[in-house]
């Protein structure tokens, strides 16, 4: 039989045409590998990208902020905790006409020594000690444990007539309606040692307390010299030196500026008024007011002047606590053991003393404050490292004080002070972990090819190193920086 031509029989087998070769699919491999390299670079883009966004920086906590402050207090005691400090550049030494026996003159905004005559010389405070109880009474204040208008019960022993005939008054009296505020002014105005007994007795219900009290903000303020018997400085067994009391006004001024304003710049003051006698008095006015003028003999005459305290007894003589402000600079100035007989003499010194001493200052020094010109951290990509929460560490100079700028060729101080340079140095990054407190940058000062003061730029906190992946991939990363 004639098979039928058009008849096709379908083998089991394929044809060789149909059969699938291993290199048909190679393209899809390719496809897909060329996918995930993709996402893979992507995604290695993405992350190195966000170690270039510094607002990636995360802030500290309280507690590590408290503790990276800690660290910086024990790293650089000199320039963070002491009050006083030397000028950070070599200077020579003033040769000030200073008549006092002992005098000492600071830069208020850093603590400065700018110039100095016996000034660890121990010396009765007399009156400038009330500075002390006024520093104790705004630090009460402050943590709401008293208000300035409370009304203060005054014992009998504040008493105008029952205080010594030689003893500067506020002029207190039986039954007088006194609050706080008045009573600081009365210290601050007068010198009023009835004023200091008052308040003593209200803060702390005895004087011996307050006095016990006074001595423990001395120590913890570092006054190693400084102590007190009784707080008006009546007494000549209160004892301090003439660097002490500056650090103390220099941290009174800091810590309480209004004081200056509202207390120790008044020129005058009045007492008692109608409204501070008692009621069997009222019928008088203010008739009994006593006008008295501010201690201070330079107060409203030295240009700035707004501040702070005169004292006198016999064993320290005349002593003054000056401070003056111009064009946003303060200096302050103590002179002790002053010269002359008498108050117009002693005041005479006192006026030549701080005028020597203050126009010495602002005619050589001004100050530059980095606060104001530069920014509070740099942010710095921390790579090879765990846990880095941000990608960035922030670099922060381990002290922010201004900076005394010395009058070398402007025609000003001021001048002087805006020529400053800075220069920063700061890593791209930093590979492989960071530690707290290290030192990985600096900002120096200069002002022509003088150099004023370098300062350490430290990190905030502290990251591990990565393993081998980390540093690999922080070495790739590294190339993008």
């Amino acid at each position: 039989m004639k098979k039928n031509p058009r008849v096709k029989f379908i083998s089991d087998e394929p044809a060789a045409s149909e059969k699938t070769s291993p290199f048909a699919r190679l393209p899809i491999f390719i496809a897909v590998g060329v996918i995930f390299l993709a996402l893979l670079v992507f995604a290695f883009l993405s992350y190195s990208d966000s170690f270039t966004r510094p607002q990636n920086v995360r802030p500290l906590s309280d507690e590590q902020f408290i503790e990276f402050s800690r660290q910086l207090d024990s790293l650089y005691p000199e320039k963070r905790t002491n009050i006083l400090k030397e000028l950070p550049y070599p200077v020579t030494k003033a040769n000030l006409d200073v008549w006092a026996g002992s005098a000492i003159l600071i830069d208020a905004s850093n603590g400065c020594v700018l110039y100095e005559k016996n000034a660890d010389q121990i010396i009765p405070p007399a009156s400038i000690a009330k500075l002390f109880v006024m520093y104790i009474v705004f630090k009460d204040a402050a943590e709401g444990k008293i208000s300035l208008d409370d009304t203060v019960t005054l014992p009998e022993k504040s008493w105008a007539i029952n205080m010594p005939s030689d003893a500067s008054l506020m002029f207190l009296g039986q039954g007088h309606i006194v609050t706080l505020r008045e009573l600081l002014k009365g210290l601050a105005v007068a010198s009023g040692n009835d004023a200091a007994l008052a308040i003593a007795d209200h803060i702390s219900g005895s004087t011996k307390a307050f006095v016990e009290r006074m001595n423990q903000e001395c120590e913890a303020l570092g006054l190693k010299h400084t102590h007190f018997v009784e707080p008006s400085g009546y007494d000549e067994h209160n004892l301090t030196t003439a660097r002490e009391l500056a650090s103390f006004c220099c941290e009174y001024i800091r810590r309480f500026p209004q004081s200056v304003e509202e207390f120790h710049s008044v020129p005058s003051i009045n007492y008692p008024l109608q409204k501070n006698l008692p009621s069997w008095q009222k019928n008088r006015g203010d008739t009994a007011a006593i006008y008295q003028k501010n201690t201070n003999p330079l107060l409203g005459v030295m240009e700035g002047c707004d501040g702070i305290k005169t004292g006198f007894i016999y064993e320290s003589r005349y002593n003054l606590a000056l401070t003056a402000k111009r064009n946003g600079v303060r200096f302050i100035s103590v002179t002790m053991m002053g010269t002359g007989v008498g108050t117009k003499q002693g005041n005479a010194g006192r006026v030549h003393d701080g005028t020597e001493m203050m126009e010495w200052a602002f005619a050589s020094f001004a100050d530059f404050n980095p606060s104001e010109n530069l920014p509070e951290f740099y942010a710095v990509p921390s790579l090879a490292a765990k846990n880095t929460n941000g990608r960035f560490v922030k670099l922060v100079p381990a002290w922010n004080n201004p900076v005394t700028v010395p009058h070398l060729s402007a025609d000003t101080a001021l001048e002087d002070a805006k020529n400053v340079k800075v220069s920063v140095n700061i890593p791209k990054y930093i590979f492989g972990g960071v530690k707290m407190g290290e030192t990985y940058g600096q900002i120096q000062y200069r002002l022509g090819d003088v150099v004023l003061e370098t300062v350490p730029l430290v990190a905030d906190r502290t990251y591990e190193k990565s393993g081998v992946f980390g540093k690999m991939l922080g070495a790739l990363v590294s190339w993008r920086l």
